[in-house]
């Protein structure tokens, strides 16, 4: 599954605050005046970068340094300016140093400019403002708040606006908001009355009129406003709500739309949802930092026993700096140049990765993480599915119809629009077959025809540069026509019934066209319509028949309601559950025929019930009601949202490697549990328990209750619940949760996703791997671990009298953390202890990387151990072959140093690779090679005796043989789990 997304909206960096004035208040904007502002707003400027111009080198300076590892090294360089404290020339110190530093500049300042590109490329896109002297282009950067914007057909909405006018017949357009919210449903939107009805779009410059709004937040799912003309006689006033409003980073799906400009820059809904980009550091960072501190205070320790023995004699505080300098080397500045080294190389194999093609690596400080997650946080819509429905089955209760078997349907269907041609004379037994036939068509048309007509779709045409767009929707040409509507679920039905022969054709506010087999058009009346709500889970139509005159009042929803408003039958709630474990949505549809004065006599009720003052919605739902009893139960459906390729086989591997995964999502409860289920987040043998729907703390501790005595139970919640149990309960909540094999959080606004990251990072204690594709999912990416859009020397001062002099100077210094050992512990990144294919197969594996063991504190003192012993062995073992030719110590010792340093790395070699070799060899020939240009520190013609050779190799052998035996022998009567796997 590929871990890459598209670049969206993420939140400014704290100088764009400049640019605003004040703590947000609500506001008065002049349509087409936006001089005429009542207080000063932002600059409509995307901003995702981490620092600007003048914080870049102080920020990263800073980051960099307020680590204790880092910072240490800093000090050690700075010290050497002291001469009291010199132990050797300034660049044995400051080179590594600056090579470290000038590798994290330069990194840094890529990635920010990478950043930087991608928020221009935003704030650069072109749109068209209405002004006194026509249109104008401007660009997104450049629009403020009151300019009139023509936002085209598929583009991105550059500002918080209200919707002003369309250009589509039916007086409204359609969303998509996925990149916003995470729904996979388009939202209807409605212009103002007021300016809906002016002639043409330039006649909003010629009105005196202006918006009244509330003040920024970061409520998407809601607006309060109020439009108001003042040159009418009199004066209009309209109430403004969500569905007037157009926030940035919506994609208008329909036509041409015009808005006036509320909102801008960080005052934009969604920005205010999103987080300031933050610097991560690593896990595996944090623990080296961690042991450098316990190093360090060893350091200080040995230090004070230095000056100890020597009585504090002197300026013995002197002493104990020059005693901390001189072991500093113990904490090797080789470290962070190879751990640096080491991200760089695996982010590039990351990238160069043929199993997930087009990945990009936005952060290269951090990709060791990936090794190391506990909690996988997923967004649904274009993460797990590609956000396309299709229909799967259809089920009439006594037979079903599935992909293989909608030919049949089609057939039905023909046989009762076409004119069939005379029977031949029937044989005798033919008729009940042809009886039950008949009957048969008669039931699936019904319930074909109901779905046909059941909906809020509706069919647009576009030119396709041979008909206009005119013509094209008088012909109803099939080529030409796109289906919009709110819900995918709801076009997969419609694409559905087109296929199996009943096609939409056309719809407006008050009429629908359906085309049968044979091209005749039934026209119907729309009388009344009832939208789907999160309430009621179900929605309801009625439609008047223009050839017949007939009523019929059809509804579907899910089966929890629409059990308790069919008739009885024994087959519902069966079939209902056998098709949901399956993965399917499930839609119950039914009917009920009505009479020309059983409809008015409603009609009058519910006109009645809508202008009520008191309890409007009670009122209206109670009529509606008494509609809805002992209707015809026509048909199931079952739709399934596509899954991305190899999710179901990546889930099951997260599974088994210890993963738990959470799924967020704005998407409905229903169709988040759906594609729980066809995914295999939640296993066909666990149960499901799903959080109802609580608004104060007493409901939420009585559910609370009910959750806490399941077990072993996958969770489904609701934002809205979910928002109430952290208010109140958020430990309890986050420690049941955290038991869960699987979590689903539905209708989730972006905050609340970054603060689920941020309650499992603090409860846990874990990492967490955030991955998502949309503008709604950085700041859960921002704040997770891993968003997806890894020795010491020198015991020569206490054999010299505890003397605070160094043993090696200059270049031998820098050297040795450098080129003689740097290549091949870099090379360490190519090791491997099993091969990608068996870890793949075997995915409990990963259970190990989650204990840290590689850099435990019991391995970490393990190698403190290995290190003592191996500097005892080298000084003391020079001390005892070479007594006589002690003078030449530095040469004897620090060539010993170099072979044991390169046999230690080979035996820490799980799997060799060849550049591995090569590495090894090509420090050992810099070594020799340095050798013409060191002989301030060394005799070359010394070390090319052969006493010196052989002598040498007895202390290498005897530092590094010991280790080799017991690696042996741990390998052969305690084996780690994977070696069982690739003996």
């Amino acid at each position: 599954m590929p871990l890459s997304g598209p670049v969206t909206l993420a939140g400014c960096g704290e100088w764009l605050r400049c640019c605003g004035g004040g703590e947000p208040r609500p506001r008065t904007v002049w349509l087409g005046h936006p001089e005429k502002r009542d207080q000063r707003y932002p600059r409509n400027v995307i901003n995702n970068q981490k620092y600007n111009f003048f914080t870049f080198l102080p920020g990263v300076l800073f980051n960099q340094f307020k680590y204790f590892f880092n910072l240490y090294f800093l000090l050690l360089a700075c010290s050497q300016f002291v001469p009291e404290m010199r132990l050797g020339a300034l660049y044995t110190y400051w080179v590594p140093l600056g090579f470290v530093l000038a590798v994290t500049i330069i990194r840094e300042a890529v990635e920010e400019i990478r950043c930087y590109m991608r928020d221009k490329e935003v704030n650069s896109q072109v749109y068209s403002r209405l002004t006194a002297r026509g249109t104008v282009k401007v660009k997104s950067s450049s629009i403020q708040v009151g300019d009139l914007i023509i936002v085209e057909k598929n583009q991105r909405v550059p500002a918080d606006m209200i919707f002003l006018r369309t250009s589509e017949k039916n007086g409204s357009c359609f969303l998509r908001t996925d990149q916003l919210d995470g729904e996979t449903d388009w939202k209807l939107r409605l212009p103002v009355a007021c300016t809906q009805r002016l002639p043409t779009a330039a006649d909003l410059l010629q009105i005196r009129s202006y918006v009244y709004a509330e003040e920024p937040n970061i409520d998407i799912h809601n607006f309060v406003g109020t439009f108001t003309r003042e040159d009418s006689d009199p004066p209009i006033s309209e109430s403004l709500s969500i569905e007037n409003a157009l926030w940035a980073g919506t994609v208008t799906a329909s036509g041409t739309v015009v808005g006036v400009v509320l909102y801008t820059g960080r005052e934009l809904r969604s920005v205010m949802n999103t987080s300031n980009p933050r610097s991560k550091i690593g896990l595996f960072d944090l623990e080296v930092n961690c042991l450098t501190k316990i190093l360090f205070a060893a350091l200080v320790v040995v230090a004070l026993v230095m000056v100890a023995l020597q009585h504090f004699a002197g300026r013995w505080y002197l002493q104990i700096i020059r005693f901390l300098l001189l072991f500093s080397n113990i904490i090797p500045i080789s470290l962070r140049v190879n751990l640096d080294m080491g991200k760089i190389v695996y982010s590039w194999v990351i990238r160069r990765d043929s199993k997930i093609p087009g990945t990009v690596v936005r952060s290269s400080t951090i990709p060791e993480q990936l090794g190391r997650i506990s909690y996988l946080l997923t967004d649904k819509t274009g993460t797990l599915t590609q956000n396309e429905m299709v229909f799967k089955r259809l089920h009439l209760g006594t037979v079903a119809y599935g992909l293989d078997s909608m030919d049949e349907v089609q057939s039905h269907i023909f046989s009762i629009y076409t004119q069939q041609p005379q029977d031949p004379p029937a044989q005798k037994g033919s008729a009940p077959t042809t009886k039950v036939r008949r009957t048969m068509s008669s039931r699936v048309h019904e319930a074909v025809k109901a779905i046909a007509l059941c909906h809020n779709v509706t069919p647009v045409y576009e030119s396709n540069g041979v008909t206009d767009q005119a013509e094209a929707e008088k012909q109803y040409e099939d080529s030409c026509r796109v289906y919009q509507a709110s819900s995918p679920d709801e076009v997969a039905l419609v694409q559905w019934t087109e296929s199996v022969g009943l096609t939409l054709v056309g719809r407006d506010q008050s009429s629908m066209q359906l085309r049968t087999p044979g091209d005749q058009i039934l026209n119907f009346t729309i009388l009344q319509l009832f939208p789907f709500t999160y309430e009621s889970k179900r929605m309801g139509i009625i439609v008047r028949d223009e050839s017949t005159g007939e009523i019929t009042f059809y509804m579907k929803g899910a089966d929890v309601v629409m059990a308790g408003i069919v008739q009885y039958n024994d087959w519902l709630e069966e079939e209902c559950g056998n098709m949901a474990r399956e993965g399917l949505r499930v839609l119950v549809v039914a009917k009920k025929s009505l009479a020309e004065e059983q409809y008015q006599d409603f009609e009058a009720r519910y006109v009645q019930a809508k202008l009520s003052v008191h309890d409007r919605s009670l009122k209206v739902a109670t009529v509606i009601e008494s509609l809805e009893m002992e209707m015809e139960l026509l048909c199931l459906t079952g739709v399934e949202d596509q899954l991305q390729a190899d999710v179901r086989p990546t889930l099951e591997t997260l599974r088994n490697a210890g993963i738990k995964v959470w799924m967020l999502t704005g998407d409905k409860l229903e169709t988040a549990t759906c594609t729980a289920k066809n995914a295999h987040l939640v296993t066909r043998n666990q149960d499901i328990h799903i959080f109802r729907l609580v608004t104060n703390r007493g409901e939420a501790h009585l559910e609370l209750n009910a959750f806490r005595r399941k077990h072993d139970c996958a969770l489904v919640i609701s934002g809205d619940s979910l928002e109430v149990c952290l208010k109140y309960y958020e430990y309890e909540f986050m420690e049941l949760a955290c038991q869960c094999p699987a979590v689903v959080c539905c209708r989730c606004a972006p905050t609340q996703k970054a603060r689920i990251v941020r309650l499992l990072q603090e409860r846990t204690g874990r990492l967490t791997c955030a991955v998502g594709d949309g503008g709604n999912d950085v700041s859960m990416i921002q704040e997770s671990d891993c968003g997806v859009g890894v020795e010491g020397k020198a015991v020569f001062s206490s054999v010299f009298y505890f003397a605070s002099v160094p043993l090696y100077q200059g270049f031998l210094i820098i050297g040795y953390s450098t080129i003689y050992t740097m290549f091949p512990v870099f090379s360490l990144v190519l090791d491997k202890d099993v091969k990608s294919e068996v870890a793949m197969l075997y995915p409990e594996l990963y259970k190990d990387l989650l204990k840290g063991r590689p850099l435990s504190y019991k391995t970490f003192l393990i190698w403190v151990l290995i290190s003592i012993y191996q500097g005892s062995t080298i000084m003391y073992g020079a001390l005892l072959l070479f007594e006589s030719e002690f003078v030449h110590i530095v040469a004897i010792s620090f060539t010993s140093l170099i072979l044991t340093e390169l046999l230690m790395v080979a035996l820490t070699i799980q799997t060799w690779h060849w550049l591995m070799t090569v590495a090894e060899l090509l420090s050992l020939a810099c070594y020799v090679a340095s050798l013409v240009f060191l002989h301030e520190f060394i005799d070359v013609y010394f070390i090319a005796t052969l006493s010196f050779l052989w002598k040498v190799s007895v202390i290498t052998l005897v530092s590094c043989l010991p280790l080799y035996v017991l690696k042996y022998l741990r390998r052969r009567f305690s084996p780690p789990s994977y070696s069982k796997l690739t003996s």
